[in-house]
């Protein structure tokens, strides 16, 4: 007699599955009901994470809302969650749960091992969601930098660049300005993230 094997095929997980992940500083998230896990943010990665949240709440009309790490179901059945290092809405956040709609900007800073998953896996995933604006940030200590991408039929394209002391300026998701100089830099970047005033100066506090 010939016995046979059938293979029970894999559990998809879901977000609810993440209410028992340790909480550990790690990132975790789902992709196509698999664990994706990030290890905890090194200090210039949240250091960059801080001051941009610092500014753009403070350039942000009220209508909308800066988050940092919010979670997004890019499915309804939960198997894909994401969750960006920092994110714009311009909705009412969930009564409970996660957030089900595109944020109007999502923010990925770089380290190390999320090169390729910031530059191409999620700028796919956020793009399909229908996520307008996303920005990519590289904290190098010598020459911060960010990419912004902006979603044209279904697909990003590059507009804008800004490296070091270079002003990066945009209208999307609002009117803001900063310099990556700033989100890295020792010294007084509160005063200078903004970047010159059109007197010629400093931004004042």
């Amino acid at each position: 007699m010939t016995i046979r094997h059938t293979e029970v095929p894999e559990r998809r997980l879901t977000v609810d599955d993440l209410e028992n992940t340790p909480d550990d500083g790690r990132r975790y998230e789902l992709v196509d009901g698999r664990l994706d896990v990030s290890p905890a943010p090194k200090p210039i990665h949240t250091d960059v994470d801080t001051r941009l949240t610092y500014h753009l709440v403070s350039e942000a009309p009220e209508e909308f809302a800066v988050l940092t790490g919010p979670g997004v179901n890019l499915r309804p059945d939960g198997t894909h969650h994401r969750i960006p290092d920092l994110a714009v809405f311009d909705c009412e956040r969930p009564g409970q749960g996660y957030y089900t709609v595109p944020p109007v900007l999502a923010v990925e800073i770089v380290s190390p091992e999320s090169v390729f998953r910031d530059n191409h896996t999620k700028r796919a995933e956020y793009a399909a969601f229908g996520v307008r604006s996303y920005w990519i940030i590289n904290p190098l200590p010598d020459k911060a930098g960010i990419v912004e991408f902006r979603l044209e039929d279904g697909q990003y394209r590059e507009v804008t660049q800004a490296y070091g002391e270079e002003v990066f300026e945009t209208d999307l998701p609002f009117p803001v300005r900063f310099v990556p100089h700033w989100l890295v830099a020792s010294g007084p970047w509160r005063k200078n993230i903004g970047g010159p005033s059109e007197e010629g100066g400093a931004d004042a506090e």
